[in-house]
């Protein structure tokens, strides 16, 4: 197998997504998949190695044999009697056939229970999670949309696909049930978002949860017990490590948005852009230049590709960004 093959097969079994279209536990990924490998037929024969592989990585149970148990116990038996006379001197009563049965079944089922803990169990719960720099976009089998941004996760049961918890940063487009009112769920470390349907950003950075509406109306219940209406255009952020609102009402004028794959900045200072994509992509900033730390952005730029993202920011910041050492190091370009 060639690098590039080998390499691909790697990134197929890293693939969370993959994974789910292998065992076939995921309807999205599986449509997405299937897809894929029609429009991609030259790769056919490394995806279904690598579904080979996921799926033969499994627990091989073994059954137990009852006379090895038998024999096993007989010895361990005989050891505590031969100690037991040489403590006290004084012959031992010999253990029943009845007593050793009682054994010798509490010894199989103590294996039996071994074994059962080491089958692989079905989990209820379908989780999607991005790696850095990733973004997928989600159609929930309710019919929300969810755009997931890089370095992030979302999970929610199979039972109740509208009750959803989500770590990272994601924009929603939550479906409406006219008919049954059924409300959607967003649940962060701080807060717990109630929705019927509308479209809103999520992010849980940095220890505390911003929620940005942009259409309908939501609730937020949070972990205070205090309970917020919010409005279109409103934005609130909360942490529950302090316990306290750190913004409620309009936007804010310094505010840092996501909208499905692109960043939108308002006079945010270069040192806050650096951090969000630290967060998205797994890459700290270093400044060559603590200067530079203080210039502001306004607009938006997409976040999907690094090189691009860089580059704007180069552009509208006049900056040199250089990648080295897992690291994005700034310098002053003017």
């Amino acid at each position: 197998m060639d690098e590039a093959t080998q390499a691909f097969l790697e990134k197929l079994l890293s693939d969370s997504s993959f994974r789910n279209w292998a065992k076939n536990s995921n309807e999205n990924d599986v449509a997405f998949w299937n897809t894929w490998i029609k429009d991609n037929p030259d790769k056919i024969d490394v995806v279904y190695n690598a579904k080979d592989i996921v799926l033969g990585i499994a627990f091989q149970p073994h059954g137990v044999d009852e006379t090895h148990i038998n024999k096993e116990l007989d010895a361990v038996l005989g050891q505590i009697q031969k100690r037991a006379q040489a403590r006290d001197g004084k012959p031992v009563i010999q253990l029943s056939k009845t007593v050793k049965r009682v054994a010798s079944l509490a010894a199989v089922g103590l294996i039996l229970m071994l074994v059962a803990l080491n089958f692989p169990r079905t989990s209820d719960e379908i989780v999607h999670k991005t790696g850095f720099g990733e973004v997928i976009n989600l159609k929930l089998p309710d019919g929300t949309s969810v755009v997931l941004n890089g370095n992030s996760e979302i999970r929610y049961g199979k039972k109740n696909t509208r009750d959803v918890t989500l770590k990272g940063e994601a924009y929603f487009k939550v479906k409406p049930q006219n008919e049954t009112r059924a409300k959607f769920w967003v649940n962060t470390e701080d807060l717990r978002v109630e929705v019927y349907g509308t479209q809103f950003h999520v992010n849980t950075r940095d220890s505390k949860t911003d929620v940005t509406l942009d259409e309908g109306s939501i609730n937020l219940l949070l972990k205070n017990g205090i309970a917020k209406k919010m409005l279109p255009g409103e934005y609130v952020s909360y942490s529950n490590v302090d316990k306290v609102v750190l913004h409620e009402g309009a936007e804010k004028p310094n505010t840092y948005l996501w909208r499905e794959g692109t960043y939108v900045f308002n006079n945010i200072s270069l040192k806050e852009v650096m951090k969000h994509l630290g967060h998205t992509y797994g890459l700290p900033a270093e400044f060559m230049d603590k200067t530079l730390e203080g210039k502001t952005l306004t607009g938006g730029i997409p976040n999907e590709n690094l090189k691009i993202c860089l580059s704007a920011i180069e552009k509208t910041t006049g900056t040199r960004i250089v990648q080295q050492d897992n690291k994005l190091i700034i310098y002053n370009d003017q």
